[in-house]
């Protein structure tokens, strides 16, 4: 299986972000990548590269026009307030609940960037848009490798992206390369999609996006949204809307479920892949599952992911995954390189 590896996302490196009611140091840190990339390395599971530039085309396919403009200068914005911002992430404080208007751009970078997120604890930092852009092109890159007749291709990259809708930014996600794999699969001839998202979180940026849409299937298995984040989104009754009604599918889960409980709701949802006929299959890879993790709630153990990746190599579809969440550090590369491990040898 070929990883195209984003060597960008050291770039950006948060500071802080608001947890619980505090400043804390930021748990998605850029230690998560080069775990996984260590294990890749030392189990010789296939090529590492960097990916090539795609067009800004492919971006806007999915995110607003006015929202990449934002992201791309948002920095220099920034610090152009203060010279001392240089040495301070941006972090959001104001947003236009209900009733608030949202369609004006405002002239103040405050409420622009208040306009374009949705919480507190995703800092923008002096790299966050060059890591995010290449971030978007590992995720490209790795559709285009399965649309050229490659079995799965792995996209390596963070900030990661799940959480991300069309203009707004969140969850530690900004771009969203999950809907961007999946919309680059459409566009290269896949008549039908889905996308299986299986991070602890709910991805509520990519079930925004592919909402209203038959052509793209979304099912996500995740924390009970009732208690858990990102809290407005992922309950079991969105289904979809209008021509997209019947192609979302959510299977939220109890705090402490473990792996016997969960390897059934993935169950669930590769079977509704299958009925939904999909073409190819994109995988929101987030190992925040794991029992260890600090901010998520579900008891996985590193050997649990081999039997993932197995079961995702068996629904038989040209397969894109991309690296989503997961916070035991420690952890982490054993834990998403089990499931590309499992894959593999599942599909041989």
């Amino acid at each position: 299986m070929i990883t195209f590896h984003n060597d960008s996302h050291v770039l950006h490196h948060g500071r802080l972000e608001m947890f619980r009611g505090e400043l804390v140091p930021c748990f998605e840190v850029p230690e998560r990548v080069d775990h996984v990339l260590r294990e890749l390395r030392e189990r010789r599971l296939g090529p590492i590269e960097s990916p090539p530039h795609c067009d800004e085309l492919a971006l806007s396919r999915i995110h607003s026009s006015r929202y990449l403009d934002f992201l791309a200068h948002a920095w220099d914005e920034w610090v152009a307030l203060d010279p001392a911002n240089v040495q301070r992430d941006a972090i959001p404080s104001y947003w236009p609940v209900r009733t608030f208007r949202s369609d004006v751009l405002p002239a103040s970078f405050a409420a622009r960037l208040g306009l374009f997120s949705f919480d507190a604890g995703s800092p923008l930092t002096a790299g966050t848009w060059a890591a995010a852009r290449k971030g978007a092109d590992c995720a490209i890159a790795a559709a285009q490798q399965v649309l050229a007749g490659g079995r799965a291709a792995f996209a390596l990259t963070r900030p990661p992206g799940h959480h991300a809708g069309v203009d707004f930014f969140g969850g530690y996600c900004f771009l969203n390369n999950a809907a961007l794999a999946a919309q680059s699969l459409r566009d290269g001839g896949a008549q039908r999609v889905a996308v299986l998202d299986i991070d602890y979180h709910h991805g509520n940026g990519t079930q925004a996006i592919f909402y209203e849409r038959s052509d793209v299937f979304y099912a996500s298995l995740h924390g009970d949204p009732h208690t858990e984040y990102p809290y407005y989104l992922g309950y079991a009754d969105e289904t979809g809307k209008g021509q997209g009604l019947g192609c979302n599918l959510n299977l939220p889960l109890a705090r402490g479920t473990a792996f016997a409980a969960w390897r059934e709701a993935l169950g669930q949802a590769l079977r509704a892949i299958a009925v939904f006929e999909a073409q190819a299959l994109v995988v929101s890879l987030g190992v925040d599952t794991f029992a260890g993790d600090p901010i998520a709630g579900f008891a996985l153990a590193s050997p649990d992911y081999l039997r993932i990746g197995e079961d995702l190599a068996a629904a038989g579809l040209p397969t894109v995954l991309v690296f989503e969440g997961g916070y035991a550090v420690g952890e982490i590369g054993i834990n998403a390189v089990n499931v590309l491990d499992g894959f593999s040898q599942r599909a041989v």
